[in-house]
């Protein structure tokens, strides 16, 4: 039985032409040799797999080849030729930088570059991994590179030329090797599939050129892998179960359910991704990915930007006409904000599910405004029922007013959605108000009429209670804080404002209090929120006449220091199970 070779050492390249994707670098090196215009040191540098040391092989043998072919290849008959294909070729040496990295290990190779070669007319030193040499052997190393001998030719491979000293990046002919194009992957897979007998599809060969990320050897080695797990029939649905890839199509069927503004079906579908044990960071990334190339897919001409096989491409092709591109910019804002986000997010999976709603509203959004950031404002998902949420606030019993009460919030803020929008210029400063659904409720004055000029429907309005309780100030400053916590995200300096304020509330009477600014401009600002903080107090305070008073602080106010015994008091009026905690533990002020 013959012994099993991976394709990466089977299919390795013996001639300039059978290099795949480095046709520039190839053309130069046998142009150099063609007019023997050839260097004394090369340096070989770019990603691991896209040929460095293949090259360097090559262009060592075709050097020392005694019957050079016409096109400039090897011939690969000649007795240099076969020594080189039979490696013992004592004209080409190669060493491995990253285990002999020493200063002995350069010495004992310098005094080889004395001997002239025996066959040929070049003596190669191929180093593979040269960063990974020491800095005394680059030293050593740097005298001789300099000046070599007349038969003496250097050839350099790194994957990081930036470790390289640049005393000896300026003695070497740099060449940098691109990654391999995924077309370019695919047709040599093909051409190997077709040697060992195997069918293969096209877009299965496209998902190991992906996995590959532009490297041959990578490609070859997981075309092996898959070829084992397929016994030769290389499918799409076999590769992506063997490489535990997503599937193409989980991205177009969340792309229809945001057409369709599924939220439920695309929640469920992120759940059933994770469950295979997808990371959501993976998912979110290849979601943008999609959305770029339905982009792409928009104008036929470019849609050979995306890297894929031609079944895929057509698909791109269709969904890309349900689109509106204003929808599709929007969505890789929102999708690339979140890839932002999720390493710094402590609840991931709320975020990507956050991040799928918007996507799903941004597209039945007729806005065209696609050049500016989207508003982060999400949209009512379920509907609910306005008459039975009525029907049921009525008949619901006195001991179950809390949960009345958001059941009426929740049923105004649809009908608001629903009600054609005021665009005047009170109805705007307003909204800035818009904090909770209680609020809302304030900003409207029950006389609005819609589009066609009939009645419009009369929001519900939070019951008053019958008998007003009287203020006390730890529920005072406890609600005040709710408030401003409550306040949207662009209204952050005045939220931390009123919780900085908190600290001046002072109760005058059974419904009045008051609030201390520091200054005019902050007496102003309290101002436009007064309306929307009182009726927030009247209706959680169970105090109709809530009344807020605003007092700018005098110039020559000044907060005296307070005895302990004043500062317990103080305390006591505003938390008096503290006075029972010091009578039961019979404690003393010290």
């Amino acid at each position: 039985m013959d012994n099993y070779i991976v394709s990466a050492r089977k299919y390795r390249p013996m001639s300039f032409d059978s290099v795949v994707g480095q046709q520039a670098l190839t053309t130069t090196l046998k142009n150099a040799i063609a007019s023997e215009h050839l260097a004394h040191a090369y340096l070989f540098c770019g990603p691991r797999g896209v040929g460095k040391t293949t090259c360097a092989r090559i262009f060592a043998k075709t050097i020392n080849c005694m019957n050079r072919q016409p096109d400039g290849e090897a011939c690969n008959e000649c007795e240099s030729c076969k020594s080189f294909n039979e490696q013992r070729s004592y004209n080409i040496i190669e060493l491995d930088a990253a285990s002999n990295n020493g200063v002995e290990d350069i010495k004992t190779l310098m005094e080889q570059t004395r001997i002239p070669p025996q066959v040929g007319k070049y003596k190669v030193f191929i180093i593979d991994e040269v960063h990974m040499l020491s800095q005394a052997a680059f030293n050593a190393f740097l005298k001789t590179l300099e000046e070599p001998p007349a038969h003496v030719i250097f050839i350099l491979a790194t994957t990081e030329k930036q470790k390289i000293l640049p005393t000896i990046l300026s003695r070497c002919q740099v060449y940098d090797f691109k990654r391999m194009e995924i077309q370019d992957i695919v047709k040599h897979l093909q051409g190997v599939a077709r040697q060992e007998g195997y069918t293969a599809e096209e877009a299965a060969l496209n998902v190991i050129a992906e996995k590959a990320d532009g490297g041959m050897r990578d490609a070859l080695s997981i075309f092996d892998q898959v070829a084992s797990f397929c016994q030769g029939n290389i499918t799409y649905a076999t590769t992506i179960a063997n490489l535990n890839v997503l599937d193409y199509n989980y991205y177009f069927r969340i792309t229809e359910y945001f057409l369709e503004n599924k939220i439920t079906e695309t929640l469920l579908t992120l759940n059933d991704i994770v469950n295979r044990g997808f990371d959501m960071g993976y998912f979110i990334t290849g979601l943008a990915q999609h959305f770029r190339n339905l982009l792409v897919a928009r104008d036929p001409q470019t849609i050979s930007l995306i890297e894929a096989s031609t079944e895929i491409q057509q698909q791109y092709l269709a969904q890309a006409q349900k689109c509106k591109s204003n929808f599709i910019i929007r969505a890789m804002k929102l999708l690339n904000n979140c890839d932002l986000n999720f390493k710094q997010s402590k609840n991931k999976r709320l975020l990507v599910e956050l991040t799928l709603i918007e996507v799903a509203q941004a597209a039945q959004d007729d806005d065209e405004s696609a050049g500016r950031c989207p508003a982060k404002i999400l949209k009512p998902i379920f509907k609910l029922n306005v008459q039975s949420n009525a029907s049921a606030t009525t008949t619901t019993s006195t001991t179950t007013r809390p949960v009345q009460e958001r059941t009426q919030a929740t049923s105004a803020e649809t009908l608001t959605n629903k009600a054609p929008v005021n665009t005047s210029a009170n109805n705007v400063k307003a909204n800035r108000f818009s904090i909770s659904g209680s609020i809302k409720l304030q900003r409207d004055n029950g006389n609005s009429t819609n589009a066609t000029g009939n009645q419009a429907p009369q929001k519900p309005v939070p019951s008053t209670p019958t008998t007003n309780k009287p203020l006390e100030s730890n529920q005072l400053i406890m609600e005040w804080n709710l408030f401003a916590k409550a306040l949207p995200q662009q209204e952050t300096a005045m939220a931390k404002r009123l919780i900085d304020l908190a600290s001046n509330l002072s109760i005058t009477s059974n419904d009045n209090f008051e609030v201390v600014a520091n200054n005019p401009s902050v007496a102003d600002q309290l101002k436009q929120y007064k309306p929307a903080i009182e009726h927030h107090l009247r209706s959680r305070l169970s105090n109709a006449n809530v009344n807020m008073n605003i007092r700018i602080r005098e110039i020559d106010e000044k907060k005296r220091a307070y005895s302990r015994q004043e500062q317990y008091q103080n305390m006591c009026s505003m938390n008096p199970s503290l006075r029972k905690l010091r009578d039961m533990l019979n404690l003393d002020l010290s």
